[in-house]
């Protein structure tokens, strides 16, 4: 079983992980202490089990877009 973590990157500059399958959530101020935190949870999480043979920290890069017509392009119809 592969364990797969969606990582955000916080305005501050640290990180969030967060399990899609099981409930395991940390941070980390950078990404090195994030990787221990997540192994640190997974072995705690699995504690009294089989745990996964690996762990996937997928980083998700989140941008957002503002509508602006410069930015955009100009959109015009024609009334038929």
């Amino acid at each position: 079983m592969e364990l797969v973590l969606e990582v955000t990157q916080e305005a501050d500059g640290g990180f969030c992980a967060e399990c899609l399958t099981v409930h395991i959530f940390m941070q980390g101020d950078n990404w090195d202490e994030l990787r221990d935190n997540v192994r640190q949870a997974v072995r705690a999480y699995f504690f009294d089990s089989i745990p996964p043979n690996s762990v996937r920290l997928t980083l998700a890069l989140i941008q957002k877009l503002v509508a602006d017509a410069k930015y955009f392009g100009h959109c015009h119809t024609s009334p038929r």
